[in-house]
């Protein structure tokens, strides 16, 4: 351990602040944090409300990914100042010696911490207070915010008192220099962030940290930032992070125009009056933590989006709004279902108006047994549908129950929602995020596992046992080579799924494309698939549609009939796909970045064939691999694959084969059986159609191309209007 030095290098030299002029001046020429690495200096004058509390903070510096450092009381030991920090890792834990605060409520105390190298180092009052050794010191990042009254971001320790004045020094000083400083005098050289209070700002003087926000019954009075200890603080911003880069915005896929956040499932969809409504989750700064809100959008075509005001949100609520769905009441009201978030309970909450602009406040769903007494089930993602006049909701979880009201208020549990899993549900999957809904002549449940992403259930609602009795089970999340068998975002691509009926009785789903492609690149981007139209055929099998609505956007075109790929690969060694011409046969060029294809081929041409397609093709094996796998049985999208078989269609149906490009993003539908996407983030440069084959020549009967239209209009004007950023207190 160092020893304190005895004759200071140099004294700081201070500068009184008399005017609001002057102290503004730091910050004209102040610049955003640009993070801590090693040694620093926090320094506050404080006074104590009183001496019997606990675990609050005077000034933390937080890097908001759970690692902090701080100047805290009484955490460890009652009445003791302490250096605080995540799990105590730069902390001095033996409290046994540090000399117990006196202050009273009438006298202000200048407490400091230095960090110089792995010593750590409190004055109190200029004088020695406390020393010990720490591993390492903490990098904070310019990501990092100021917090002073919570111990640190998330925490509901408060701290009772008074600030004076808080300043931090980006280097460590002497005992000396820390005994010249004096409140509300800048010193030279200066803090590299300094809250002095003066003429009630909450600013920092030096402009490293933007945004400051008093935290709830904070106040400024007499140039201190006074505490009550209850739900008081102060908080700043972090910088906002780059919104989606022109290199990610999408032209027609619905995606989040902020910054990276996650989850981004879609909640609560209505078609009201023509305009339809989709929700889904942000994640955000709010009390000096993190919470979630829905952000509302509204499309009268489910292509072009716009982004309104943000309601559901914790500043409403009360809490954070997880997973959930809408759904009408017995009056025609719009309402949603959801989790919410630390609440310990799904809510309800009531729409106003149909343009949801305005909400009741929610209320808790509680379930009773028939005997009146409160059922013991899970409270996790909830769905609720109505069946005649009963209103019937469900929550998530392994062995979902279900439950039941006349008026959404009283609950009684009726049992298990689901009567037996099929045999090919694996024990360990959940069901979250449900949507039930009638499909045809059967019922639907659509949902995710979270290790195993999007499925579905197909079958019958028991009426007389208030159950479901699914008949079938299948899958929409399909996994990459890559990706191993079992694990959320991991195993997940295509996740958190979310319907709505349009008016002429169209099923429509959405889904959250998550993990897609290698590293995860989507993760962070809340991007929404295509819409797709679920229905079921005369043999109850799921068939799955784009949109029809897309061809709207469809612009100039082009088409190929009969197009012979006369090169087939017949080495038993040779690559596959091909990784030169002429085995790669050039079918057509992309008309830009946002494109529609759709491949038609008699059925005797592609049965027992394999062979494909590659997309942003260079010629030499590079792009993005379409492939027909008759061994597997399987279709292959990159280096996704899911079942579909040639041999499956009925005799007399050819394969329909419709691809949408959207840049990097491709989602690929199969005559209607199966969907596929896949994110390929090398496409720029390459905009070739490639087709090959493998031992025999395969006719391709039609090949049309047409350019897209963006419909992304209102995504730029979000990114400018910025209207569906939320509350943060």
């Amino acid at each position: 351990m160092k020893a304190i030095a005895v004759v200071p290098v140099v004294l700081l030299h201070v500068l009184a602040v008399p005017n609001a002029e002057a102290q503004q001046m730091p910050s004209e020429s102040g610049s955003a944090f640009p993070g801590l690495k090693g040694d620093k200096t926090f320094v506050v004058w404080t006074t104590p409300q009183n001496l019997n509390q606990r675990g609050g903070g005077v000034l933390t510096l937080d890097d908001g990914r759970g690692h902090f450092d701080g100047i805290v009381f009484a955490e460890l030991a009652a009445q003791k100042w302490m250096a605080g920090s995540d799990l105590f890792k730069r902390s001095r834990r033996d409290q046994e010696g540090v000399r117990e605060e006196t202050a009273d409520s009438d006298t202000q105390v200048q407490v400091a911490v230095v960090y110089d190298g792995t010593d750590v180092t409190i004055f109190r009052n200029g004088l020695l207070y406390s020393q010990h050794t720490i591993p390492e010191p903490q990098t904070f990042r310019r990501e990092s915010v100021i917090v002073m009254g919570p111990r640190h971001l998330g925490n509901r320790d408060y701290y009772a008192g008074s600030i004076d004045d808080a300043r931090i020094y980006n280097r460590a000083l002497t005992r000396e220099q820390v005994a010249q400083l004096e409140p509300n005098q800048l010193s030279e050289p200066p803090p590299v962030a300094w809250w002095h209070f003066e003429n009630e700002s909450v600013d920092d003087a030096m402009g490293a940290f933007r945004g400051a926000e008093l935290l709830g019954n904070a106040r400024i009075e007499a140039g201190r930032l006074v505490l009550d200890g209850v739900d008081s603080g102060l908080m700043t911003a972090p910088p906002r992070e780059p919104d989606v880069t022109d290199e990610f915005a999408l032209h027609y896929h619905l995606m989040h125009p902020g910054a990276a956040s996650m989850p981004g499932d879609p909640n609560a969809a209505f078609c009201l009056d023509g305009v339809y409504h989709l929700h889904y989750i942000l994640a955000h700064p709010w009390r000096g933590g993190n919470s979630f809100s829905f952000v509302h959008v509204t499309s009268p075509d489910m292509l072009h989006w716009t982004w309104k005001s943000t309601k559901l949100q914790p500043s409403f609520t009360g809490h954070g709004m997880f997973s959930g769905t809408g759904f009408l009441t017995k009056d025609g009201r719009p309402a949603v279902i959801y989790h919410g978030q630390a609440s310990g309970r799904n809510q309800i909450v009531v729409a106003k108006d149909r343009t949801l602009a305005d909400w009741q406040k929610p209320f808790a769903v509680e379930v009773a047994t028939k005997e009146g007494r409160p059922a013991e089930i899970s409270h996790w993602d909830p769905d609720c549908f109505r069946v005649g006049e009963i209103y019937y909701a469900i929550s998530g979880g392994p062995n979902p129950p279900v439950f039941k009201s006349q008026d959404l208020k009283s609950w009684t549990l009726v049992g298990d929602f689901i009567r037996e899993q099929p045999a090919d549900v694996t024990i360990g999957e959940d069901v979250s995020c449900p949507n039930f809904f009638r499909l045809g002549d059967k019922w639907m449940l659509l949902c995710i596992s979270h290790p195993l992403g999007c499925r579905y259930y197909i079958g019958q609602w028991d009426e007389d046992a208030e159950q479901f009795v699914p008949e079938r089970h299948g899958r929409m999340n399909w996994p990459r080579l890559e990706q191993p068998v079992w694990g959320l975002f991991n195993r997940t691509d295509f996740f958190a799924p979310e319907s709505v009926e349009t008016p002429d009785g169209r099923r429509v789903m959405w889904a959250w494309i998550t993990s897609a492609g290698s590293d995860k690149p989507l993760l962070n981007k809340t991007i929404q698939s295509l819409p797709r139209e679920l229905s079921l055929s005369d043999d109850g099998d799921l068939r799955i549609h784009p949109l029809r609505e897309l061809e709207t956007l469809r612009a100039e075109g082009s088409r190929l009939k009969g197009v012979v790929l006369d090169r087939p690969i017949t080495g038993h060694g040779e690559a596959v796909p091909p990784t030169k011409r002429p085995q790669l046969k050039r079918l057509a060029e992309l008309p830009g970045e946002a494109a529609e294809i759709r491949i038609t081929v008699d059925r005797d041409q592609a049965s027992r064939k394999l062979f494909g397609f590659t997309l942003f093709s260079d010629g030499e094996g590079g792009g993005l691999p379409i492939v027909f796998r008759p061994e597997t049985g399987t279709l292959r999208v990159g280096r996704t694959e899911a079942p579909f078989a040639v041999s499956d269609l009925p005799i007399n149906k050819d394969v329909e084969l419709r691809i949408y490009v959207d840049k990097y993003l491709v989602e690929v539908f199969a005559n209607g059986r199966q969907a596929l996407l896949a994110a390929h983030l090398d496409w720029q440069g390459n905009r070739d159609l490639d087709g090959w084959t493998v031992g025999a020549e395969t006719r391709l009967r039609e090949v049309e191309v047409w350019k897209l239209n963006r419909s992304n209009e209102g995504f730029f004007s979000a990114q400018e209007t910025r209207v569906w950023e939320p509350d943060t207190r």
